[in-house]
């Protein structure tokens, strides 16, 4: 079973439960004015009246990973690399993502590398990888572990290493109302996670300023 399909299922959902269906455009502008009713507004006042159809525009944005394909993504590869046999890193990558839990934002960077065996992949293509899988509602933790698993399906490199550093607004903005916290999660597999001298380069080019 690869990557794509270890999608996460309803708990207890049959194998034949028929999926949900996507409400309309403006089913979902409804259910909007319906929260800024619920929040103890007036969704006719001029202020809000437009406000529906850009949460509708950009929940559009923030969840376009849906309709993404990390595979097809990573399916144009390369094997001309003149012998190149050592880690392939990006750092940094914007992480802008939304927590399963509250639909509050969180918002980091991510560290992603991975060793070659005899082929590569466009180096923007590891970034849009990213960014499909945190254009959806997400845990940090299950993110962590899907950008690594497209990028074993994919590439079958030697290994792959992934860390991910982010705010949670859904801790800073409510709740415990911790503003300075941030959370770190890492996946490695193959090399990286068997050889801890490389496992250590790659956490000194995380940390490398």
């Amino acid at each position: 079973m690869d990557a794509m399909s270890r999608d996460r299922k309803a708990i207890g959902a049959a194998d034949d439960l028929e999926p949900v269906a996507r409400p309309s455009r403006e089913e979902a502008m409804e259910a909007v004015r319906t929260l800024i009713a619920w929040a103890g507004d007036d969704p006719r006042r001029e202020g809000v009246l437009d406000t529906p159809k850009r949460v509708v525009d950009a929940y559009a944005e923030w969840f376009e990973g849906y309709a993404a394909d990390p595979a097809k993504e990573l399916s144009r590869t390369f094997e001309d690399v003149q012998g190149y046999d050592d880690i392939v890193m990006l750092r940094e990558i914007e992480v802008e993502s939304h927590c399963e839990h509250h639909m509050a934002p969180f918002l980091g960077k991510a560290y992603v590398a991975y060793m070659p065996t005899n082929r590569v992949v466009g180096i923007s293509k590891i970034a849009r990888v990213v960014e499909i899988f945190s254009r959806r509602l997400q845990t940090q933790e299950t993110m962590t572990q899907q950008i690594a698993d497209a990028i074993t399906d994919s590439l079958r490199p030697a290994g792959v290493a992934v860390l991910i550093d982010a705010a949670h607004q859904c801790m800073t903005t409510r709740g415990v109302h911790h503003r300075h916290v941030t959370t770190i999660t890492t996946q490695f597999t193959g090399v990286f996670k068997t050889d801890a001298s490389l496992r250590q380069r790659f956490l000194d080019f995380v940390n490398k300023r």
